[in-house]
């Protein structure tokens, strides 16, 4: 049940009024997702949203060469597919599962319906909107100016921030191939150079995590602001 919820303390639905998650409750349909099992597809009808209860995603684009773009990452309480929802388009992107995940599926007509009648929703709504358009148009910048070597340093340091960080490393096993799309290059080209920041002294791997050594140096060789 929505009400019991943990994650939803961590998205748009934290303050709903009791009747409001009543009706999403009743209309949800939460379903679980392995490792790799594809939540949507691009292209197909967007009939609503997804919102995450457990696990993380990669929401991706194909380019002409049929290799992956990773666009945004997703983790407990975020929604995903909700702006071509929206706008009545198909789905934009697609959405696999980082890990085993927990999603529940949110049909359209059960929230525009809370929206309409719920301005706090609609602000948060359109908030979320303004932000993820503001993050696009950042990672269009990045893709442009920077180089490779400090796109993947901003990757390390995006990867840090999403998932956390403790004594074994980063808080997620992702693939070199999964960092690769993330930072728009090849595995190989990713591959050597985390090799590079393991030899400078800036990472180090523990079994398949990746142990943030310096971050203030990271920062640096991202080209970013401390």
């Amino acid at each position: 049940m929505c009400d019991s919820c943990e994650s939803r303390f961590d998205s748009i639905f934290a303050e709903l009024k009791p009747s409001d998650l009543d009706k999403i409750s009743q209309n949800k349909c939460g379903n679980i997702y392995k490792k790799d099992q594809i939540i949507f597809y691009e292209g197909h009808v967007a009939t609503g949203l997804y919102c995450i209860n457990k696990g993380r995603i990669k929401v991706y684009k194909m380019n002409h060469e049929g290799k992956q773009q990773i666009i945004r990452l997703a983790k407990e309480g975020d929604i995903i597919g909700y702006s071509s929802m929206i706008t009545g388009d198909a789905y934009s992107s697609s959405a696999e599962a980082l890990e085993d995940a927990l999603v529940c599926f949110i049909p359209k007509s059960v929230f525009l319906n809370i929206v309409e009648s719920n301005s706090d929703l609609f602000m948060k709504l359109i908030q979320l909107l303004s932000r993820d358009m503001k993050e696009t148009e950042n990672r269009f910048v990045t893709m442009a100016q920077n180089t490779v070597r400090e796109r993947l340093a901003e990757t390390l340091l995006m990867l840090k921030e999403f998932c956390g960080h403790d004594d074994f490393g980063l808080n997620i096993v992702m693939s070199r191939q999964d960092i690769a799309n993330i930072v728009g290059t090849s595995t190989e080209t990713t591959i050597r150079l985390l090799a590079d920041f393991k030899d400078e002294k800036l990472i180090d791997f523990i079994g398949k995590k990746i142990k943030i050594l310096n971050q203030r140096a990271l920062i640096k060789t991202a080209n970013l602001s401390d």
